[in-house]
């Protein structure tokens, strides 16, 4: 088992913590991490996208001029593709983008991103996160104590001034243990846990 720092809101290590290889050592999957981020990114659009093709488009009943004998290539319509003010050839039409994955896949391309993390020293363990008032200059704080410029912050309950306090600062983002998914973990440089998120992760996926 891997034995990580812990850290208070001041940066100073104040005890180790020995993370579950079964949720933070397995072994890395980087396809299914992939496909993990693919259906979030995928599962996010919006699909609304229209245009229109050559019978939607108004007007061009008529032929712009005789099949033959003019010195110009038939046309059968100015509402052709290529027409200036035409339909479109294979136009986009609402769809829908999204695809499933397997819960185990879902669950094993988390544990894959979290791992990596730890692999990396990208993972960082706080003893608590608890503010007395909503304060984004007092997360700032933390943050810079903490090194983390660009991250994810995961903590095992709603805790409205944590959450509040770093809905504005810019490159970090906050989390649930029940919220987290394998896209937010990838994209974050840095993640920070508090020891009781470590545990509840641990609870829920080992």
């Amino acid at each position: 088992m891997a034995n990580v720092a812990v850290y208070n809101m001041e940066g100073k290590e104040v005890g180790t913590i020995e993370l579950n290889d079964a949720v933070f050592g397995v072994e890395v999957n980087e396809h299914l991490v992939h496909m993990a981020v693919v259906q979030h990114l995928a599962n996010k659009r919006q699909g609304t996208q229209k245009a229109k093709t050559r019978s939607e488009v108004s007007g061009g009943g008529k032929k712009p001029w005789r099949q033959k004998e003019t010195g110009h290539a038939r046309q059968g319509s100015i509402r052709a593709p290529q027409w200036t003010g035409g339909g479109m050839v294979f136009a986009p039409v609402p769809r829908d983008y999204s695809f499933k994955m397997n819960k185990k896949e879902k669950r094993a391309a988390l544990k894959s991103a979290l791992t990596d993390k730890v692999q990396n020293s990208n993972l960082i363990v706080v003893d608590e996160l608890k503010f007395d008032e909503i304060k984004t200059r007092n997360f700032v704080r933390v943050m810079e104590n903490l090194n983390v410029n660009k991250g994810l912050v995961v903590m095992e309950d709603n805790n409205q001034n944590v959450m509040m306090s770093a809905r504005n600062v810019e490159g970090v983002d906050t989390a649930l243990v029940n919220t987290i998914n394998v896209y937010d973990v990838v994209k974050a440089k840095r993640v920070v846990l508090t020891k009781a998120a470590v545990a509840r992760i641990e609870e829920v996926y080992a």
